[in-house]
């Protein structure tokens, strides 16, 4: 029987990788060590899936062929997410515009997988920022390729459901929706909650800030770390903690194209500064400034 060509492969090994994309071998793990090229590791070798193989030649094609589509993974924020779906209503059916918020590690985890197009994130208090953002993201494979542009400084804390009598973080009877490891209210948290972090009563675990917020909301968790601006999005009470700053995390390439630009553009515009006021807890002062990055 004659040998497929890598053409007819679902799935192809370094030699054949190399081969279909004209290239040599040594340029192909090159390309995997700077996060360039979409691969994955099974049974102590590097598979290629073809098909986005070919996405990825088109996407680094002069222009991008999917330059139609701007999906956004990583941290949750109401005014971004307002922001999105006026992006999407805009566009309509000429692009694709998507929002998959779950946490800070999980949207550069998605980024540097190229499953999205734009990361957010938020760690730790706004004025270790500059230094614990490029340390954060410098873990990902392909961050050579990404810049990092400020959205807004956020108020963060904790979110309170309306009419509890006072805040105690030492109390054990309060019961909390907490965030995974990788969210950035819970890193934000832990380190103003240090060792009282471990002994309070976890009664739900949230998959963002919005699911923690309407936790509360709805009665099944007294309090959640969160920003202020969810905790008004949902008529909750909040306490303020400090500071942060969200930032967005993106190829180079994608910053320069219209829908990411109009969607700094909607941020920007009077009547979601009129939303950010409303929200709460927001400065917008930073919106579109570029972060140095650790080399």
């Amino acid at each position: 029987m004659a040998e497929r060509s890598a053409a007819e492969e679902t799935y192809l090994t370094v030699r054949q990788a190399a081969e279909y994309l004209h290239l040599n071998e040594k340029k192909i793990y090159a390309l995997i060590q700077e996060g360039q090229i979409p691969a994955t590791r099974a049974t102590g070798k590097w598979l290629f899936p073809r098909i986005l193989l070919d996405q990825w030649l088109l996407e680094t094609a002069h222009g991008g062929a999917l330059s139609d589509r701007l999906i956004v993974a990583g941290s949750d924020d109401p005014l971004l997410a307002h922001a999105i779906s006026r992006l999407a209503a805009d566009v309509g059916a000429e692009g694709l515009i998507a929002y998959c918020p779950g946490g800070t590690r999980l949207g550069l985890d998605k980024l540097s997988r190229r499953q999205a197009g734009v990361a957010t994130i938020h760690w730790g208090p706004a004025d270790a920022a500059e230094g614990n953002h490029a340390r954060l993201v410098a873990e990902y494979p392909g961050h050579g390729q990404w810049i990092l542009v400020q959205m807004a400084l956020r108020e963060q804390g904790v979110m309170l459901r309306p009419g509890l009598a006072g805040f105690d973080l030492a109390n054990p009877e309060l019961r909390w929706a907490m965030r995974h490891a990788g969210a950035g209210s819970q890193a934000f948290f832990e380190t103003f909650a240090g060792e009282n972090a471990g002994g309070l009563q976890v009664s739900r675990h949230a998959v963002n800030e919005r699911d923690a917020a309407f936790l509360v909301r709805g009665g099944a968790a007294d309090c959640a770390p969160g920003t202020r601006s969810a905790a008004g999005e949902f008529g909750l009470e909040f306490v303020a903690l400090g500071n942060e700053s969200f930032d967005f995390v993106l190829p180079r390439q994608i910053y320069f194209r219209k829908l990411f630009q109009k969607l700094l553009d909607i941020l920007g515009s009077p009547s979601l500064r009129a939303l950010a006021a409303q929200l709460g807890g927001y400065d917008l002062n930073p919106l579109g400034k570029l972060r140095a990055q650790e080399k």
